[in-house]
């Protein structure tokens, strides 16, 4: 024993005997365990809560395609990386409250106090916790994020894409199968149909077309298949129309009786299909911070090489309207005002109304070519602010969870209150306030009322100051307000 204490004490001045080690130790094992316990409830649980919410919104673009159960499984999973940036914060927030306000309602905060455990230092391994989660957070929306975005894209404009599954209804044409168009009067539930019509106009230059007629029929799948066996029925097919010897127009028509036909009418239009990852990869929310920050420098340097050669332009179309005969000069010197310039009015009637019409087109041509160019570098300054948005967005879910850490720890602290119930009213609040700021200052950027960077950080800059104040208050034992019940 004396060899052990003497090595932690060897050890530096943080522990000065092994029982105050071992106290340490059960500290952080128990702040770890009230904090990563609600924690790992709270973010599934909130993923689930924002899937659900996807599907509702979603749920048109997936029922009646027959889509496999491992593709909306998987378009769940992206999905649910997609939203980690909302589900985290959360999670943070409500486990913080949750955590310290446990061990208030318990007195198990009072008597870490009473043993000499300062609050900061109490908070210390949660820090240290939080610190991880935020590295991680970053990684994600560096890493995580975009390989995500670019597969939910994908896989979700895929199934939109999806035509959907066969079903043939009673007395309506199915348009589903490409390059057939399929109803049935009656359709029997074992398959059998009545009175059945098929066109088949599969021919892209519509030189042939073919049309069947059958007074029942069964249908199956077969195979990748559409099988239809048809009785008692007849087929036209017409071809396109030729001239005869005598210059008159022939149309090829073919008719034919019979009993029992069989067709078979490949399904692969029905096949799920992926589309090329391709067709979103330069999406702003498919890049890494360093893509970002290649595009978005060179918008900027596009932007101020087009600015200057707008100016340039300006310039140039001055000088061409420079005075050659010396009339403005002259009559400036003189002081004396005249509209009309002596070389105009010796012009013709004519002449004049040529010169003031090829005055007006030039204006209106410059006018134009200048409204044209501010537009393309509006559209490049919104094209750079979107791309500086997802820069910094990376950023905020990382420090973000840090700063409502802080906010959810010390409030849990003073409510003193555990549980489900007012925990999760004010975690809910607060981020409701959150969600809100970083909306508002996402869509100010948007609009171009403020730059990308304060916009961004908005509501991270608007809730530091009240985290720092209820974790001093927390800290200093300080009572704000009282919800202690």
């Amino acid at each position: 024993m004396v060899r052990v204490e003497a090595m932690h004490v060897n050890r530096g001045r943080r522990y000065r005997t092994f029982q105050e080690y071992l106290r340490a130790v059960r500290m952080t094992r128990l702040m770890l365990r009230s904090f990563l316990g609600p924690f790992a409830v709270t973010f599934p649980v909130a993923l689930f809560i924002l899937d659900m919410q996807f599907l509702w919104v979603y749920a048109d673009e997936l029922i009646g395609k027959g889509l496999d159960a491992w593709i909306i499984l998987k378009l769940m999973v992206f999905a649910s990386a997609r939203l980690v940036n909302l589900a985290l914060p959360l999670a943070v927030l409500v486990a913080s409250i949750m955590s310290m306000g446990n061990l208030a309602e318990r007195s198990e905060m009072t008597a870490l106090k009473a043993s000499g455990t300062s609050y900061l230092k109490m908070i210390r391994p949660l820090v240290l916790c939080m610190a991880l989660i935020s590295g991680g957070a970053l990684w994600f929306s560096n890493r995580g994020w975009p390989a995500a975005n670019i597969k939910f894209r994908t896989l979700l404009y895929s199934v939109t894409r999806q035509k959907p599954a066969l079903n043939v209804r009673e007395g309506v044409f199915y348009n589903g199968i490409e390059g057939f168009s399929i109803r049935a009067q009656t359709k029997h539930p074992d398959g059998r149909l009545e009175q059945v019509l098929i066109h088949d106009h599969r021919d892209p230059e519509g030189k042939r077309l073919l049309v069947v007629k059958a007074e029942s029929g069964q249908m199956r799948q077969e195979q990748g298949f559409l099988v239809l066996e048809l009785n008692h029925g007849v087929s036209y097919e017409e071809h396109q129309e030729t001239m005869s010897r005598a210059q008159e127009r022939v149309y090829p028509h073919v008719q034919s009786r019979f009993e029992r036909q069989t067709l078979r009418i490949p399904l692969n239009s029905l096949d799920f299909s992926m589309a090329n990852q391709d067709l979103f990869r330069k999406s702003y929310e498919m890049m890494t911070l360093r893509e970002l920050a290649q595009v978005s420098d060179s918008l900027s340097f596009e932007i101020q090489d087009e600015s200057q050669a707008l100016g340039q332009y300006g310039q140039r179309q001055i000088r061409m309207l420079r005075d050659t005969t010396g009339w403005f000069a002259a009559t400036a010197t003189s002081g004396k005002s005249s509209s009309i310039s002596p070389w105009l009015n010796a012009l013709t009637a004519s002449s004049k109304a040529q010169i003031f019409n090829q005055a007006r087109e030039a204006s209106r041509n410059q006018a134009r070519s200048i409204a044209s160019a501010r537009t393309n570098e509006q559209g490049k300054v919104r094209r750079m602010h979107r791309h500086d948005i997802e820069w910094h967005r990376k950023f905020i879910l990382s420090l973000g969870c840090m700063v409502l850490f802080f906010v959810g720890s010390s409030l849990g602290a003073m409510v003193g209150r555990g549980g489900l119930g007012m925990p999760t009213l004010l975690a809910f609040l607060l981020f409701i306030l959150y969600y809100i700021l970083s909306m508002t200052g996402e869509e100010l950027v948007k609009i171009g009322v403020l730059s990308p960077a304060p916009g961004m950080w908005l509501s991270t800059m608007l809730l530091t100051p009240l985290a720092v104040l209820l974790t001093w208050a927390s800290a200093t034992e300080r009572k704000l307000f009282a919800l202690r019940g």
